[in-house]
């Protein structure tokens, strides 16, 4: 991309956050007479499309989720897994055994790790582990390649063959049937891409790796709902399936961009590429152990989410997705992204003023809405590791936890209006637990 273009992207963001600012001042400006009122009246609006969209997780429950019909092997179609690892010497050797312990017919799949510029003694132990595993192809890059790992994906898949291509994280753990099972998935539901339920596997490690689970939980709801009603739903970067011909169609994983997933999944929504949600079985990954390392990874999230509204904001409102994805995808952005700008500015300005939140009824639903669809992932039966004596208090404490994102937003998006984005790839340090 052009340097016009990042400019564009820091106009953009400015321009976001003076917005938000100017809405939350108003009604502490102008004091609106019924201005609670229509808080109430959008309040509405926005609790009745979360409930519709939490309780299409009825008909996943009611379903035989858990069933599927096995595809022989000469039907299975060949696939490539892909695995940018940069310094992961704790989770590299686990990954790989396990991969080649997966169900699946050993002509039809093939394994590419790419070591990207690792300093650590990960290319050590690919080297070995290649010699044990005649089949493990390892494809190295220079430290300065660049393009992050957006970058090194792409350079692999000029080595790629096969018809789709699993991406996974170095930390990733699949059960030994989930590829017979996705791609089963794959065939009665005709999906361009496919993205695994996360699930965490330290989840009982501390108070933060349990609040993350839930979150997880959470997200999975709001994305299979969203499926359900809008035909809209999210890759998440570990875990995702994608159809090669479709990838390299949509012109494969954007390298001016800190966040691939999110990219790619407003490019095959424009494409009219369905991404299915597989609820089960998951792919278990380690969540972050420390608030530093969390508030890193929420910060690259929250940018990279950012990012793909202001680069494909105008497409948003063309011809090229329905009516319903329109408000879907205008409705979480509002909720994800201005919403805490609007709620901080808001309570920043009634503290100095001594007032009353204006917008206070619009954020209570939208944390009560988060509050649901944690209780109701965190306690629906699922497969692999599951939060245990779930309570309320759990659930206020998770709470409390998300309300992490009203500090991250805000201040990502002024990091954004004020400096230039240079694309690094800040990875999440892997233990191996």
């Amino acid at each position: 991309m052009s340097n016009g273009f990042y400019k564009n992207r820091r106009l953009k963001s400015f321009v976001f956050f003076a917005g938000c600012v100017l809405v939350s001042t108003i009604p502490h400006i102008f004091h609106f007479k019924n201005f609670f009122y229509l808080t109430l009246l959008i309040s509405f609006f926005i609790a009745c499309y979360g409930l519709i969209i939490i309780s299409k997780n009825l008909k996943r429950n009611l379903s035989s989720i858990n069933t599927y019909k096995k595809i022989i092997d000469d039907k299975l179609p060949i696939l490539d897994i892909l695995v940018a690892a940069r310094d992961e010497e704790n989770v590299i050797e686990r990954l790989v055994e396990r991969l080649f312990n997966l169900d699946y017919p050993n002509n039809k799949l093939n394994i590419y790790i790419i070591d990207d510029g690792s300093t650590d003694k990960t290319p050590l132990i690919l080297k070995r582990l290649s010699k044990e595993f005649d089949k493990l192809k390892i494809i190295s890059r220079s430290p300065n390649a660049g393009g992050g790992k957006s970058g090194a994906l792409n350079y692999a898949l000029k080595f790629t063959h096969g018809e789709w291509i699993l991406i996974l994280d170095a930390d990733a753990q699949l059960k030994k049937d989930t590829l017979s099972r996705l791609f089963s998935f794959v065939r009665d539901g005709d999906w361009s891409a496919v993205q695994l339920r996360k699930s965490n596997i330290n989840i009982n490690k501390n108070f933060l790796t349990t609040c993350q689970s839930m979150e997880m939980a959470m997200d999975a709801i709001f994305q299979y709902g969203r499926l359900c009603v809008a035909g809209v739903s999210e890759l998440r970067g570990n875990g995702q399936l994608i159809n090669k011909e479709v990838l390299l169609k949509c012109g494969s994983f954007n390298e001016d961009t800190v966040t691939d997933d999110l990219d790619l999944s407003l490019r095959l929504l424009f494409a009219k590429a369905k991404i299915g949600i597989l609820w089960d079985p998951p792919v278990m990954e380690e969540a972050v152990e420390n608030i530093f390392a969390l508030f890193s990874q929420r910060q690259r999230w929250a940018e990279g989410g950012l990012q793909r509204f202001f680069d494909y904001g105008e497409q948003l409102f063309s011809k090229k997705i329905e009516l319903i994805q329109k408000f879907d995808v205008t409705y979480f952005f509002i909720l994800q992204y201005a919403l805490p700008i609007i709620s901080m500015i808001d309570l920043i300005i009634s503290i100095a003023l001594f007032e009353l939140p204006s917008f206070w009824p619009i954020s209570l639903t939208a944390f009560t809405l988060s509050g649901i669809a944690v209780w109701y992932g965190s306690s629906c039966k699922s497969e692999g590791p599951v939060v245990q004596n779930l309570n309320l208090m759990m659930m206020l404490v998770s709470l409390l936890y998300l309300s992490h994102w009203f500090l991250v937003i805000p201040w990502v998006t002024i990091k954004m209006s004020l400096f230039p984005k240079k694309i690094l790839w800040k990875k999440t340090l892997h233990t191996g637990v």
